[in-house]
């Protein structure tokens, strides 16, 4: 296998002047002159609108493109210089729509790290705020998932895919749009066991709702191909209200 291996990882990201386009679409161009910091150990949130390039910054990252211009930085190294499979081991996806396998639940958290014993399947199964749903099912973690995981509901389906995420402890979280499928009960549970798994570690979280980076260190805006602004939680909540024009009249005084 070819390219470094960094022997401590403390998980600072750097997306510095990148410039992208899809190969299939070269006319038109998704980042021009991207620019993005994630501090080791910190929670940054990317809002923006559909189509903004959002997502493509988790794909990026995890080299299923390159950028066509500039550079991405793990520790400071370039991205393309690390070894790719041990590179992508750092980090842990969870999406919008969790990929689960037909077998059973423990087969499918081992997909993170396949060599984990089940002492550390139940341990991520705790972090992932599914061990007391898994535990009532009469096989437990031995319980079929079904094709697709058509046995299992929204919720129960990311928290199996959270724990699949956490139990190769990775430095490195990638979030996109996690709860956007589930109802506000599932969301509230998935929110919980995502930011429970974000302590400690670098985290990116792809948003829609306000509600899903409430924790978050730093938001940054991206809109037409580059960060527009960085700020708090706080300041993007009275951002929206004063765009709905529902700023309490203690805000205006």
């Amino acid at each position: 296998m070819e390219g470094e291996i960094l022997e401590e990882v403390s998980g600072e990201v750097e997306f510095k002047h990148v410039e992208f386009a899809y190969p299939s679409r070269p006319e038109s161009i998704i980042f021009k002159d991207f620019n993005l910091t994630v501090p080791a150990g910190k929670t940054v949130a990317l809002v923006g609108g559909s189509g903004s390039g959002k997502s493509t910054v988790i794909s990026l990252l995890q080299r299923f493109y390159d950028p066509l211009g500039g550079e991405i930085l793990l520790d400071g190294v370039a991205i393309n210089k690390l070894q790719l499979r041990w590179m992508r081991s750092q980090m842990g996806l969870v999406s919008q729509e969790p990929a689960l396998f037909a077998t059973s639940i423990k087969e499918n958290i081992l997909f993170g790290q396949e060599d984990a014993e089940i002492e550390q399947v139940i341990d991520a199964g705790k972090a992932a705020n599914a061990h007391n749903f898994i535990s009532q099912l009469p096989q437990g973690y031995d319980t079929q998932v079904g094709e697709r995981g058509v046995q299992m509901s929204g919720g129960q389906k990311q928290r199996i895919a959270i724990a699949r995420a956490i139990i190769k402890k990775p430095r490195i979280l990638l979030l996109d749009e996690a709860t956007s499928a589930l109802d506000s009960e599932s969301e509230r549970v998935v929110q919980e066991a995502l930011d429970k798994a974000a302590v400690g570690r670098t985290t990116i979280i792809i948003a829609h709702r306000l509600s899903t980076i409430r924790n978050a260190d730093v938001i940054a805006v991206v809109q037409n191909g580059q960060v527009m602004e960085t700020g708090s939680h706080e300041r993007a909540v009275q951002d929206r209200r004063r765009a709905l024009h529902v700023v309490s009249p203690s805000a205006t005084n």
